[in-house]
């Protein structure tokens, strides 16, 4: 079957949208640089944890419309979705998607489509339209530019990427057109047509917003534990306000998203952005103060009791209930506990992971029987209404135990 559209990255965003298409009977080509990876989805199955996406991925790879391979081919449509990290001080990357986009010059033909969803700093699409017209210079206004950044929810992508808002923005109007009769075919929102840099700016402003709303729960988690307050309850009171809805403290912000996206801001326009380098820094150091908690209780419970504490580490994840490791806060509080614990037995619990190539994992049951000192970092179901015996220091910096 002849690929319509090629997608470049098969990741946590990639795929699902390549599934998504293929569903909606248009042929994809997904690309992805893993061997792994291509073999995984060529054979029905996925490599990443999301729900519905087993059976999407299933059942368009046995009608014939997904195929993925480690090289693009000649389509009509080319999303390029591939990460965007930053690089030394927090500056951002694009290299993945300039490279991404050198594999696909040498098949764009006139009438083509091409379209950056990952998330860039503002001017990547405009960026990439120069590299492409430097060496396809018989392209230069026939081809269609645009950016559209997705807006999904882990653990929900399958049916937000259907029914979520959609900002779509073309270098030129003709090429914003062309993106949203493109989109128009399987996206059920709303499509909001603008041009290619409002729409980069879009996306780094919702992440930035969301840093800044943890943000403020977070301070307020440093400032009631002094107080010895109970934020939980404060939160939930404070929100019976009408115009109030604060958000809940964490062990800090990961993610590909949230965690990473307002250094785009701060990078590109420094002088401009302080509170919002304000709220990463704030967030940043949410994790080292869990961290320097848990120490504290080991050594309390080493005084008390003449030994060190066994502790379990309860969730590795960004979020409840999903797999990604993405710039998660409890990746780097497991890290330095474990630096800090000696020869103490660690138990590390990761329910939505299998294995991990750093720490070994343990049932959470297990878990929560064998510690001495129990620390909640994600709000994963599994963690939730569980049994602990009175003995056991709890630390809960996820308020999964806050009744």
């Amino acid at each position: 079957m002849q690929a319509k559209v090629v997608t470049v990255g098969l990741g946590y965003i990639g795929l699902p949208t390549s599934a998504l298409i293929a569903n909606s009977g248009i042929a994809v080509h997904g690309v992805d640089i893993s061997q792994h990876v291509v073999d995984t989805i060529n054979a029905g199955k996925i490599h990443i944890v999301e729900p519905d996406l087993d059976k999407a991925v299933a059942k368009a790879v046995a009608e014939g419309f997904l195929k993925a391979d480690t090289k693009p081919v000649e389509a009509d449509t080319y999303l390029v979705v591939v990460p965007t990290p930053f690089k030394g001080d927090h500056q951002p990357d694009i290299s993945y998607v300039q490279a991404a986009t050198e594999g696909i010059i040498p098949l764009l033909k006139e009438g083509d489509l091409y379209v950056i969803e990952s998330t860039s700093p503002v001017g990547t699409t405009e960026k990439m339209m120069a590299l492409i017209f430097a060496k396809r210079p018989e392209l230069e206004g026939k081809i269609s530019l645009a950016y559209c950044p997705e807006r999904v929810l882990p653990g929900n992508v399958m049916y937000e990427l259907v029914h979520n808002d959609r900002v779509i923005g073309g270098v030129n109007d003709a090429s914003t057109q062309k993106a949203l009769a493109f989109y128009g075919q399987f996206v059920k929102g709303e499509l909001h047509p603008t041009n290619a840099r409002t729409a980069e700016m879009c996306k780094l402003t919702e992440n930035a917003s969301r840093d800044s709303q943890i943000a403020f729960a977070n301070e307020l988690s440093l400032i009631c534990d002094k107080a010895d307050i109970n934020v939980w309850d404060l939160i939930r009171l404070a929100n019976k306000h009408p115009r109030v809805n604060i958000l809940q403290p964490g062990c800090g912000v990961g993610g590909h998203c949230i965690a990473v996206d307002p250094y785009f801001l701060t990078a590109d326009f420094p002088m401009e952005s302080r509170m919002i380098a304000q709220a990463r820094e704030t967030n940043n150091y949410k994790s080292f103060w869990c961290a320097e908690k848990v120490k504290t209780a080991r050594l309390e419970f080493e005084i008390k009791n003449g030994r060190q504490p066994s502790i379990a580490i309860m969730g590795l994840a960004f979020k409840p209930n999903i797999d990604d490791l993405r710039e998660s806060p409890a990746i780097h509080i497991a890290e330095r506990v474990l630096q800090d614990s000696g020869d103490a037995d660690m138990f590390i619990v990761e329910p939505n992971v299998h294995e991990h190539k750093v720490f070994k994992l343990t049932d959470y049951k297990d878990a929560i029987t064998k510690a001495d000192i129990i620390v909640f970092l994600v709000a994963h179901n599994e963690f939730k209404n569980l049994e602990i015996a009175e003995e056991k220091v709890v630390l809960d910096f996820c308020g999964v135990t806050n009744k």
